[in-house]
């Protein structure tokens, strides 16, 4: 099974979207469309799902994601609460690779921008000063109309094109085939273990959200996600771990149990294997920046 079709609805009166979107909208659903996505995270904060990617996103990150390329944002748990006064906001432009024409990328002027948006498929995070042009230039777009927006469309990709501030999040492109009429089961899985990953799930009880045996969802899931299980569910529960570690007064060893770990000497560890580093070397090291 694949992640769902989302259908992006894109005005008569223009090829492209710019738009801006609040609260927990964020489309939290494993999905994917023929659409090229732009996005910048104004505020929020959570789990990413971009390919066979897991992990944090934070306010102020900015990332290219090519044509069919999986992906989910999951808002940390208090942005769900009614009460909170925390709210997620991104602005984010859709358009097609081909929303100047068939052949308008294959000039020689601008081969740049075509090997982008082909690369953008493994999914790209745009970082530093790039960031932070992007970002005005992004601005600039919503407030503007007719072809100054499209120029500014064209000059966003140069500069991405050949900026050295960009990182690729996955190895190989995980465009999927589109197929509407798939049911969306690796997203009730991703659902699952973003909602239970605190607690102990066993091979059955993930193999049964999926509707399989044991052994057949462990071939399913490695085939999808180019990983293990085991490792997926390692991911989550680290990626939560750094969100405590950062913006909560928590000691280590409460961190490890929050986060679904049942002793601290395998949180360390594991941690460690994620993430470069420990959990105390972690928050000492946001601290010092």
């Amino acid at each position: 099974m694949k992640p769902h079709l989302l259908k992006v609805a894109l005005t008569p009166e223009t090829s492209f979207n710019i738009l801006q979107r609040q609260g927990i909208e964020l489309y939290n659903q494993w999905h994917f469309h023929p659409e090229i996505e732009l996005i910048y995270v104004h505020k929020g904060s959570g789990t990413r799902f971009i390919g066979t990617d897991v992990h944090r996103f934070e306010a102020d990150e900015m990332f290219l994601f090519g044509s069919n390329l999986a992906h989910m944002w999951r808002c940390d748990p208090e942005y769900f609460r009614n009460d909170t006064p925390q709210k997620a906001e991104v602005t984010i432009i859709y358009f097609h690779h081909d929303f100047l024409g068939d052949k308008f990328f294959n000039v020689p002027e601008l081969k740049s921008i075509d090997s982008l948006l082909e690369k953008a498929k493994q999914g790209v995070k745009i970082i530093g000063n790039t960031k932070q042009q992007i970002k005005e230039l992004m601005q600039k777009m919503a407030e503007s109309k007719g072809l100054e927006r499209v120029i500014t469309l064209l000059s966003i990709l140069e500069r991405v094109a050949h900026s050295k501030e960009k990182q690729y999040i996955n190895p190989i492109s995980h465009a999927e085939k589109v197929d509407p009429y798939e049911t969306n089961r690796l997203n009730a899985i991703f659902q699952y273990v973003s909602d239970h990953f605190q607690k102990k799930i066993t091979l059955n009880e993930i193999a049964a959200v999926a509707n399989l045996s044991a052994k057949a969802f462990c071939r399913y899931f490695k085939s999808k996600t180019r990983k293990t299980f085991y490792d997926f569910l390692l991911e989550v529960r680290v990626a939560h771990a750094c969100n405590l570690l950062l913006e909560k007064d928590m000691s280590v060893y409460e961190v490890c149990y929050d986060s679904g770990f049942n002793n601290l000497s395998n949180f360390n560890r594991y941690f460690k294997k994620i993430m470069s580093k420990t959990p105390t070397e972690y928050k000492k090291d946001f601290m010092e920046e």
